[in-house]
């Protein structure tokens, strides 16, 4: 811009913005405010920026929008293209040896996945788990002579009968190993599988493996099992493992004792835990908060609900930490160290119950961590029994 422009300009804005005097009377006096013509170009230019960033950031919002809305348009009609049931049942009659090498590929994909998992099964005892190896081998040979085209799905077949076989007996061994488990901490592991079936429901969805409706009894198998290893490890979780208080200092053990009150013989049905007041309280196994609050000769007490029947108190505390209903992990903090209720001295009185029956806290505390590491597989475990 030349020097002439810049004056024409520098004028224009001046007789756009002149100098101002703004005249004030209070009480009394008058007083008057200028305002120069650069002040006022200043203030101009301030507002007309700020302008211009709203307009760009506006746009800018908008563009994004407009993009977001096209990826997610693009995304919908992807996804419909693959589901799309027509475009599958082309692409099967197009190319019947190429789908059939595609879904070896993914049978292949599976197998892998769980390489390492399934492949040091040792199944001990009678294997109640069917083997339809040379069953599926007898029909890929006839397959293949009858409908040479369909003999690659055929083999996907058999293959897919024998990892069906082979999940079910992990699931099996799984299962086998928490049982025993169970047992050596002094529970029945039916018992506790009746127990979680006691309250269940919901609508009836059938399950099926063949057009007609039906499933075939190895797949149905392996759900039972999948379902029993499940519902049997849930129960492992919920045995207590974890001591409630961070010092191994028992004030009081569980069973017979002379009263501190009344000096005459008493039960005393829980582990009594001396340590300081304010100390952390933990959960002893995972489970959902069922009760918080006062009970008579506890004093202030959180109740957990482990399933199956089995549930832990924690008395005499100072403060809560936890709320009713909410789920707690093994080791979870809900609550202080206190001397609330009938007791002598800080300290916490801890029980497990079994169908609101009292029963020794010690054995699942000294026993469960071990016997819980076994039933997970652990190596070293297994490495250190057998040394043994």
């Amino acid at each position: 811009m030349s020097r002439a422009d810049a004056a024409k300009l520098r004028a224009r804005l001046q007789a756009w913005f002149p100098d101002r005097e703004f005249f004030m009377r209070s009480q009394g006096q008058v007083r008057f405010i200028k305002v120069s013509s650069r002040l006022q170009m200043a203030g101009a230019g301030t507002v007309a920026f700020v302008l211009l960033i709203w307009a760009v950031t506006m746009v800018g919002v908008a563009v994004s929008q407009f993009i977001s809305q096209r990826d997610r348009l693009d995304l919908l009609e992807r996804e419909a293209k693959i589901e799309s049931a027509e475009s599958r049942v082309a692409t099967y009659r197009e190319n019947l040896d190429e789908t059939a090498d595609e879904l070896n590929r993914r049978q292949e994909f599976i197998e892998q996945s769980l390489d390492g998992v399934l492949d040091d099964i040792k199944v001990k005892g009678k294997d109640t788990v069917s083997d339809s190896s040379k069953e599926a081998a007898e029909t890929v040979k006839k397959v293949s002579l009858v409908i040479p085209e369909a003999a690659g799905l055929a083999r996907i077949e058999a293959r897919q009968l024998a990892f069906v076989e082979k999940l079910t007996r992990y699931a099996d061994q799984r299962s086998a190993r928490a049982a025993v488990a169970i047992r050596k901490l002094g529970l029945n592991p039916d018992a506790m599988m009746r127990s979680s079936r006691n309250a269940q429901g919901g609508p009836l969805e059938l399950l099926s493996t063949r057009g007609d409706g039906a499933i075939d009894p190895r797949f149905e198998r392996m759900g039972l099992s999948i379902a029993r290893m499940e519902a049997l490890e849930e129960s492992l979780q919920g045995i207590p493992q974890v001591l409630p208080a961070a010092e191994w200092s028992i004030s009081s053990g569980f069973g017979y004792r002379r009263d501190p009150f009344t000096g005459r013989g008493a039960m005393h049905t829980g582990l009594d835990f001396r340590a300081g007041y304010g100390s952390p309280i933990h959960a002893a196994a995972k489970g959902r908060i069922s009760f918080v609050g006062q009970r008579a000769g506890y004093g202030k007490v959180v109740e957990i609900s482990h399933g199956n029947g089995l549930m832990t108190r924690y008395a005499h505390m100072s403060a809560f930490r936890a709320r009713v209903g909410q789920k707690v992990a093994a080791g979870a903090v809900i609550g202080a160290i206190g001397s609330s209720g009938r007791s002598t001295g800080p300290h916490l009185h801890f029980e497990v119950r079994i169908n609101d029956r009292a029963v020794n806290p010690r054995p699942f505390l000294e026993v469960a961590p071990h016997v819980l590491e076994e039933a997970r597989g652990n190596p070293a475990v297994h490495a250190a029994k057998a040394a043994k």
